[in-house]
C-alpha cells in the first residue's frame, strides 16, 4: 500500500513501531471527564476513546477501491439538524476539497451503526463527513507528514466546529495520527468513472462487499437525527448499550425471538416498540444492557450461527 509519498516500506516500519507501543501498554481507560484547556476534547482524545484491545492488523485493512455505488435514503436526508446547525448535502461531489482538522473514532463506536445502516469497523478504511452523499469516496492527505489514503464515506459527523472528517482508527493509524487524536488534513472527492478520479496509487486491491440490503436500514434508525443523538450518548459515556438482534412489523415476531434469545443469554431480553421513517410501528429485539466483551462476542457467534440476524450495537 502506498501512502502518499512515503515509500511503502519506511510507512510499515514506522507504523510497525507505533502498533508495538499499542501492544505493550494497556489500553486507555475511558472517560467522561471534560478536556483541559487546550486539548482536543470529547472522544477525539485517546483518554477519552479506547483505540484497541488488540493488535490491528494491518495486512487486514482492505484498500479501498473507488467504485459506482446506488445511494438511498438512509444516510442521505437533506437539510437536517445537529446541535441546532442545518447542513445540507452536496448533490454532487465534483471538484469537492477542504483543508482543516480531521479526528477519528474508535471502540466506542465499534460495531454500532453508521448513517447508512452499516456497522462500523474501526478496523477498515471509513470516513464520516457532514455533507458528502453516502456513499462517496475521498483522498485525506495528512498535511503533517504527506500521507494519504483513500477512504469510503458511510457516516455523518464529526459535529465538532472547526473539524472537516471523522477518519476510522485504522485510516488514522494509516494517516500517522492515531497516537495524536487530530491532524491538518486535505480532503478531496473522488468520482468514480469521472476522468482522472481513481489515482494510480490505489492499486490492485480486493474490492469492497457489496452494500447491504435495505431491510437493516429501515430497521436501524428513524433519521439521521437518531444516529447522532446516539454518537453524542456514546461520547459522553451516557445511556446504556444494547445489542439489537432484530426488528418486526408485529409484536408476536418480537415475541418468538424474545423466547429464543432467553434461553442463550442470562442478559435481559427486551421489545422495545419504535416508530419507523415510514410510519410503521416496529418492534425491536434487543439484548441488555450489555455486560464484558466476552460474553456479547458470545451471543453474536450464536445468533450468527443460528441465523437468527446480523447483531448490533445500539446506545438508549
Amino acid at each position: 500500500m502506498t501512502l502518499g509519498s512515503v515509500p511503502c516500506r519506511f510507512a510499515v516500519v514506522v507504523l510497525a513501531v507505533i502498533l508495538t507501543a499499542c501492544r505493550s501498554a494497556a489500553p486507555p481507560q475511558t472517560s467522561s471527564a471534560p478536556a483541559a484547556a487546550g486539548n482536543n476534547g470529547g472522544r477525539y482524545v485517546l483518554e477519552n476513546d479506547i483505540a484497541v484491545n488488540e493488535p490491528i492488523d494491518l495486512d487486514a485493512i482492505r484498500e479501498v477501491v473507488p467504485k459506482i455505488e446506488s445511494r438511498t435514503s438512509a444516510g442521505n436526508k437533506s437539510p437536517y439538524t445537529i446541535n441546532g446547525r442545518t447542513y445540507r448535502v452536496l448533490q454532487d461531489e465534483r471538484d469537492y476539497t477542504e483543508v482543516g482538522v480531521a479526528s477519528w473514532y474508535g471502540r466506542k463506536f465499534h460495531g454500532h451503526l453508521t448513517s447508512n445502516g452499516e456497522k462500523y469497523d474501526m478496523f477498515q478504511l471509513s470516513a464520516a463527513h457532514t455533507t458528502l452523499p453516502i456513499p462517496s469516496y475521498i483522498r485525506v492527505t495528512n498535511l503533517d507528514n504527506g500521507r494519504s489514503v483513500i477512504a469510503r464515506v458511510n457516516d455523518r459527523g464529526p459535529f465538532h466546529p472547526g473539524r472537516v472528517v471523522d477518519m476510522s482508527y485504522a485510516g488514522a493509524v494509516l494517516l500517522g495520527y492515531a497516537n495524536k487524536g487530530t491532524a491538518r488534513v486535505r480532503v478531496e472527492s473522488i468520482v468514480p468513472g469521472s476522468r482522472g478520479q481513481v489515482p494510480q496509487s490505489a492499486g490492485p486491491a480486493a474490492p469492497l462487499p457489496e452494500p447491504r440490503t435495505a431491510a437493516p436500514v429501515v430497521f436501524a434508525t428513524t433519521s439521521v437525527e437518531s444516529v447522532a443523538t446516539e454518537r453524542q450518548l456514546i461520547e459522553a459515556d451516557e445511556g446504556s448499550e444494547y445489542l439489537q438482534i432484530g426488528a418486526f412489523a408485529t409484536e408476536s415476531s418480537a415475541r418468538n425471538l424474545q423466547s429464543r434469545l432467553q434461553g442463550m443469554t442470562m442478559m435481559g431480553v427486551v421489545i422495545h416498540p419504535e416508530t419507523a421513517a415510514n410510519g410503521t410501528l416496529l418492534y425491536k429485539v434487543r439484548v441488555g444492557p450489555l455486560a464484558g466483551d466476552a460474553e456479547v462476542q458470545s451471543l453474536q457467534d450464536a445468533v450468527a450461527a443460528a441465523r437468527m440476524g446480523t447483531p448490533f450495537k445500539v446506545r438508549l
